[in-house]
């Protein structure tokens, strides 16, 4: 029994990285799991700090795209990952938030389940409509959508992502049921709006406002306290009669629960360094993001931020009555 117990702590130790091995990380390629389809906002951002990453850390970050169940399975991935900083995620509000509200068995405790490691970018979202739509602004497209409801369709990145959550808030702040059409990522459900088959996103300025510049979609109101760059001739929400109203989004980058803090702080160092490049933020900014202020690309601000968020959506959300399987 001794020798038995002795094998198993040894082996627990060779799997655990030692503080030297922590420091001395990455000492092979890493995986960072994006967890929606490619040609997303998630996997556009992704992709660019994998890029860095690999520059800067002087191993490969090879991006996976694990989608379904609005993020969840690819959070869920990196949740049941060895702790050894081999494995990452690139996470945002739907992966945790909205699972741990919208679903009634989430796939993981997303407090509990990871190391925080820093904030990326802050997104912003605008109510985006097929070209023909009749309304032109906000109220209009209230009005139409209280009278027209039964027959509207609205799209989304799946089931409990933050472009779902978002136009549940909006639908519960405008007073109207719309039948919900979830797609495997922004893009497919993007298609679909362009070509007329749903009604209306609660769409990512990053993927959106391009498709508005080419007259393909409208965009009616920016769903965050401020106007955003890539939209300025944009009012919003608030400025439209809703009143406070604000689904302001976030990405950030998460670990594995139990990864050592010198591989945690290493990442978050180097995801910082890489934000402060001003080719970096002129392109992220460009595409509607805003870069997270260095004071919130840290483990401790990203841990608070997640707890925050659930208490400041869980209320609202499950008052307009939505859920998931």
């Amino acid at each position: 029994m001794t020798r038995i117990l002795i094998a198993l702590l040894w082996t627990l130790a060779a799997a655990w990285p030692s503080g030297a091995a922590a420091q001395d990380w990455p000492t092979r390629p890493i995986t960072m799991v994006v967890p929606f389809p490619a040609g997303g906002p998630i996997d556009f951002i992704g992709r660019l700090m994998a890029q860095r990453l690999s520059e800067k850390l002087g191993q490969q970050v090879i991006v996976e795209n694990v989608g379904g169940a609005g993020g969840m399975n690819g959070a869920a991935r990196v949740a049941k990952s060895p702790p050894d900083g081999s494995t990452f995620l690139f996470g945002n509000q739907g992966t945790h938030t909205f699972s741990q509200i919208l679903y009634k068995k989430p796939l993981y405790n997303a407090v509990a389940d990871f190391a925080p490691v820093a904030v990326v970018v802050e997104n912003v979202k605008f109510l985006a409509t097929r070209k023909d739509f009749p309304a032109k602004t906000l109220p209009e497209f209230i009005a139409y959508a209280r009278a027209n409801q039964k027959t509207m369709q609205y799209g989304s990145a799946g089931i409990g992502s933050a472009t779902h959550a978002t136009c549940v808030l909006l639908n519960h702040a405008a007073g109207v049921d719309i039948t919900h059409v979830p797609y495997r990522g922004t893009g497919p459900a993007l298609q679909d709006m362009i070509a007329g088959r749903i009604d209306y996103m609660c769409e990512v300025t990053s993927t959106g406002a391009p498709h508005v510049a080419a007259d393909a979609i409208k965009a009616l109101a920016i769903l965050s306290p401020a106007r955003n760059k890539a939209l300025p001739g944009v009012p919003t929400a608030h400025e439209q009669g809703l009143a406070n109203f604000d689904a302001d989004g976030w990405n950030a980058f998460f670990l594995p629960r139990g990864t050592p803090n010198a591989i945690v702080r290493k990442l978050a160092d180097a995801t910082s360094s890489i934000l402060d490049a001003p080719d970096i933020r002129a392109r992220l900014e460009k595409a509607g993001l805003n870069v997270a202020a260095p004071q919130r690309r840290n483990p401790d601000y990203l841990g608070k931020l997640v707890a925050s968020e659930l208490d400041k959506w869980g209320p609202p959300v499950r008052a307009s009555g939505a859920s998931a399987e």
